[in-house]
């Protein structure tokens, strides 16, 4: 008996109901912010990944060579693609170009709870922009997307890779050591940092106050710490911008500063923020996101770039153990022939009630009037239509409303206009 791949899953029509909502409200949000969906393929060439995250990546990718000898991969994300995409046709395009997505995305890591081998990504990019108001709004739209969604609980954290390179310096860290710490700050490992800092001769009250700095939301304490760094102090004003316009322009106040969201990625700079849902425990990050300097190594003239990505899966899963309640898969109206003489009219309803955009099925089993209404019950028909010898000879049909078991005679001619005004 064959079974699914390990990490990878089916999806019911229930399921699927699920993801369609998601992924449509997701939709609806992008577009109320002015931006525009684009897709691109499911694999691209190997280089494509390597470029960006070095060649250690290729243990975590499905990656094959195809007829013609080309290194492919199958996309682990879809930054890379897009922004490919972005240097390769959409350079000349007006700025700023903002872009959403859509995708399906392939990881050969050991799979988990709320992390599978395949697995859908949505996300955005920005390109042409890196004012203020353009990093306040792209905080604002990750925060809005989410809690349209029907979320009620979720953090969203705001970090900044500029504060965190100039206390390094302070700290007078080298590269091999920063890529040390680097983990444990991003895990939140606070005691296994300390001893890590020893370890790098940094000294102990340099070490107290360094991790006061990394757990604080207080941002004149930042600033006394990086006060001898003038980039860094330009880049907390700039901070604050964008922080007071995402609270005063755009509404949004739950937010907390939080300097050990870190990236261990060379082409990440400047912000960076994460979105959780605590109710999902260990594995609560929904969203990740910041700027980044990627367009020049593809290739392609530099300009200020950013944008964030959200775990489509761990979404659904946050939905869930908040005990959101979905859409549910209905069906508009479901028609019961009583014999086979009444099948040609059942399907003339159905049809003329489909071409006018209203969800319709019938009975094709032949069943009895009791198993067909309890088939359509299952389907959450809203409205049942019974065909029957007697009605059908004065041209009219039963209508049935499901919730309440009342029933009334429709004429033919007016079965749409009665559904449509109901």
């Amino acid at each position: 008996m064959f079974q699914v791949p390990r990490g990878t899953r089916d999806f019911t029509p229930d399921e699927m109901q699920k993801r369609r909502y998601l992924e449509q409200n997701m939709a609806t949000t992008f577009t109320s912010f002015g931006y525009g969906e684009i897709q691109t393929p499911t694999f691209e060439n190997l280089e494509l990944f390597t470029a960006k995250s070095g060649e250690s990546i290729i243990n975590e990718l499905y990656t094959f060579t195809d007829k013609g000898g080309r290194a492919l991969a199958l996309r682990p994300e879809l930054t890379a693609p897009v922004i490919r995409c972005y240097v390769e046709r959409l350079q000349m395009e007006p700025k700023p170009l903002k872009l959403f997505y859509f995708g399906n995305c392939y990881r050969y890591d050991r799979p988990q709870k709320g992390r599978y081998r395949e697995f859908q990504q949505a996300g955005c990019e920005v390109i042409g922009t890196g004012t203020c108001e353009a990093t306040a709004e792209l905080l604002a739209l990750a925060y809005t997307l989410l809690k349209n969604t029907g979320l009620k609980n979720i953090r969203l954290n705001i970090g900044n890779l500029t504060i965190i390179s100039a206390i390094f310096k302070k700290l007078r860290l080298l590269k091999d050591d920063q890529k040390i710490l680097l983990p444990l700050i991003d895990k939140s490992q606070f005691d296994d940092l300390k001893i890590a800092l020893r370890d790098c001769n940094v000294s102990e009250e340099m070490i107290d106050t360094f991790l006061e700095v990394l757990q604080t939301s207080d941002i004149t304490k930042i600033r006394s710490f990086i006060s001898e760094d003038t980039d860094a102090k330009t880049e907390l004003t700039t901070m604050e911008t964008i922080l007071n316009l995402l609270k005063n322009a755009f509404h949004i106040n739950e937010y907390e500063i939080k300097l050990s969201i870190v990236r261990g990625l060379d082409y990440y700079k400047g912000l960076v923020f994460e979105i959780d849902a605590p109710v999902l425990g260990a594995e609560k990050q929904l969203c990740g996101g910041g700027s980044y300097d990627l367009i020049p190594l593809f290739g392609g003239t530099e300009v200020p770039t950013s944008g964030f990505a959200i775990g489509f899966d761990r979404t659904i899963l946050a939905l869930e153990e908040e005990m959101f309640l979905f859409p549910a898969l209905k069906l508009d109206v479901f028609v019961i022939p009583v014999n086979e003489t009444m099948n040609t009219t059942a399907i003339q309803i159905v049809q003329e009630l489909r071409g006018h955009g209203i969800s319709a099925d019938f009975d094709q089993l032949r069943r009895g009037m009791g198993k067909s209404l309890k088939y359509a019950d299952a389907k959450h028909a809203e409205k049942v239509i019974i065909v029957g010898p007697k009605e059908l000879e004065n041209k009219t049909v039963t209508l049935r409303d499901m919730k309440t078991g009342t029933q009334e005679i429709v004429a033919l001619a007016d079965i749409y206009t009665k559904l449509k005004k109901i």
